[in-house]
């Protein structure tokens, strides 16, 4: 075939299973930190989402096939990863800079 690298795309089945594993361990890590008692909110939140970056980046890794690409599909994910980062500060920034008045009905 004109073109082709001969490159296997086909990859080992622990690969998969340690994946599996890994997602699993992450889970039951996002599950204990949410009971941590006597944290502040934003913690909870800062520790949630660092969990959430690690197993997104496992999935795009493995699943996507990211890891065995070239640099093109490298530079692609980091990007993603980037406009991510944009996406989050500036909603992050209207979170923070919207004033917050109780509702009729709110208990204060």
């Amino acid at each position: 075939m004109a073109g082709h690298s001969g490159e296997s795309h086909v990859h080992p089945v622990s690969l998969y299973t340690r994946t599996l594993w890994w997602l699993m361990a992450l889970l039951v890590l996002t599950v204990v930190a949410g009971y941590i008692p006597n944290i502040p909110n934003w913690l909870g939140v800062v520790i949630a989402l660092t969990i959430a970056v690690w197993k997104a980046t496992i999935v795009i890794m493995n699943f996507m096939h990211v890891r065995f690409s070239g640099k093109l599909a490298w530079l692609f994910a980091g990007a993603g990863f980037f406009w991510l980062v944009i996406m989050l500060a500036f909603a992050f920034a209207d979170y923070v800079s919207r004033p917050w008045e109780p509702f009729h009905g709110w208990p204060e």
